[in-house]
């Protein structure tokens, strides 16, 4: 009897240990949100170079759009494409992601929605912007990011720079800006990277 009751009152102990490990796995989970902003670092030629010039701890970045209850990730790649999250994440570096949200709830009327609709078929299939300009001919991944959040929502995620304020130093990044510019490199060119996104002061870190 002693023992019927002690492995009852243990096996009772493990189903509430097991039920309060699924909710917290639960929480954790996060639930994708049209607008969140998901980071990688990518198996691309320039990824190394990014991350040097940048001190950054990625070198890629889309922004999650959800379509018939689906996750997509909107990104900047050749060309502009709308990329299934699953085939997005297993893409990138060991799987690794990261995501940030904006701290402040992002407006979903209909006159939003109608104006992201848009937006992104604008984009898609635009080529992949190379050299780095600031001009919606062609889009980098910082920078389809960037103006899609102020043509739509209205946000300055961070502030612009130029070229010439990043770590040119190394050689890898010397290589990579003479393959693109030869000799004449735009120093003033008005850019964005990855880790300006990620350090913008208007996002919080859900995942």
């Amino acid at each position: 009897m002693k023992r019927t009751l002690q492995f009852i009152f243990l096996f009772c102990i493990g189903i509430l240990l097991f039920t309060a490990f699924q909710v917290k796995l639960h929480q954790a989970d996060p639930v994708y949100k049209t607008g969140d902003i998901i980071f990688q670092n990518s198996h691309s030629s320039q990824s190394e170079a990014i991350k040097l010039a940048t001190h950054s701890k990625f070198s890629h970045v889309g922004v999650i759009v959800i379509k018939n209850k689906q996750a997509f990730v909107l990104e900047a790649v050749e060309p502009v494409s709308l990329t299934p999250l699953k085939k997005w994440i297993a893409r990138g570096d060991q799987s690794y992601f990261e995501i940030k949200r904006p701290k402040q709830n992002l407006p979903s009327t209909p006159a939003v929605q109608k104006k992201l609709d848009s937006l992104q078929n604008f984009y898609l299939s635009k080529h992949y912007d190379i050299p780095f300009q600031w001009t919606d001919d062609k889009l980098y991944c910082s920078e389809l990011v960037w103006k899609l959040y102020q043509k739509v929502y209205g946000i300055e995620l961070c502030a612009t720079r130029q070229l010439k304020e990043f770590d040119l130093s190394s050689s890898l990044v010397k290589m990579a800006l003479q393959q693109r510019y030869g000799t004449a490199i735009p120093m003033n060119e008005q850019v964005v990277s990855p880790e300006d996104l990620y350090q913008s002061s208007l996002l919080q870190s859900i995942k």
